[in-house]
């Protein structure tokens, strides 16, 4: 008779299982990589747990007892029932991570703290990105980003959701004409040059270096270093306060321009839950801020 302080034993029922599912020790052994007298012993302990035979040996190998045909569908429904908690729990574990990307000046600490909150077990990282690296999110880097549109990905890969917009502003160097103005129109920078730049394709890219005979510059700082010796002009986000830490330079607002886009973006097809959870998070913290 079984101890009843004791627990059945999950590894006794599988034994059990697969020696029902052989009809004999021997080759049921060589499946469990166990020795056969050891199986054996096994099985015993199962049987002396349960009060009852599971299984008689006859000359061609073994059978179940009316006993062992009662047990075998509950073993294998207990079985089952195991191996579901165990892969729930796994999976859980495996889907509670996400990687977050950033781009350049956004701010994203409001959303992260918003998704610890909500997911205080949660793995949550982040990683800020170049502007250039956008594809950290198509290698797998990182699972969602959270940068500027337009980027340079394939829109039929990933899924987009729009956060919030934020108008632009012209930054000029002190004493340069437009400097004085309470705002500037697009219309009035239409003429300007676009220096050219391989990663912002679009007319009214998020950056835009405004100049004759300008080189490509990749670099933020250097874009900045520009504009301050009076060489460019630069249309930004207003979002971006990186501008006011120079005093050289100064900002003004631009009118009937095109608002720079902040967006999130996932790959398409993605099962990672947290990637909801992290648009919902952004959806409700996420704001342009303040001018």
């Amino acid at each position: 008779m079984n101890d009843p302080g004791q627990d059945l034993d999950l590894r006794l029922v599988r034994y059990f299982t697969v020696v029902a599912a052989h009809q004999h020790f021997g080759r049921a052994a060589a499946d469990l990589h166990v020795a056969q007298p050891a199986l054996s012993r096994q099985i015993q302990r199962l049987e002396k747990y349960l009060g009852t035979r599971l299984l008689d040996r006859t000359s061609q190998g073994t059978r179940l007892t009316p006993a062992g045909r009662t047990f075998l569908p509950r073993a294998q429904d207990l079985l089952q029932a195991a191996r579901q908690a165990e892969l729930a729990v796994r999976e859980e574990a495996q889907t509670e991570r996400i990687a977050i990307g950033y781009v350049e000046d956004l701010v994203i600490t409001d959303a992260v703290q918003e998704l610890r909150r909500r997911y205080p077990h949660a793995e949550i990282s982040t990683r800020h990105l170049d502007c250039r690296d956008v594809g950290a999110l198509s290698d797998k880097r990182v699972d969602a980003l959270i940068a500027r549109a337009p980027l340079p990905l394939v829109a039929d890969d990933v899924f987009t959701t729009p956060l919030y917009e934020e108008p632009r502003m012209l930054v000029v160097p002190r004493g340069h004409p437009l400097a004085d103005r309470a705002s500037v129109t697009a219309e009035e920078l239409a003429d300007e040059e676009a220096a050219p730049c391989a990663f912002e394709t679009a007319d009214w890219a998020s950056y835009r270096i405004l100049g004759a005979g300008v080189p490509p510059i990749e670099s933020y700082e250097d874009k900045l270093e520009l504009v301050a010796s009076g060489r460019a002009i630069a249309v930004l986000p207003v979002g971006d306060r990186r501008s006011s830490l120079r005093p050289h330079l100064v900002t003004v607002p631009v009118e009937g321009a095109p608002p720079s886009r902040i967006v999130l973006v996932s790959r398409k097809g993605d099962p990672n839950p947290m990637i909801r959870s992290l648009r919902l998070a952004a959806e409700a913290v996420l704001t342009a801020p303040a001018s």
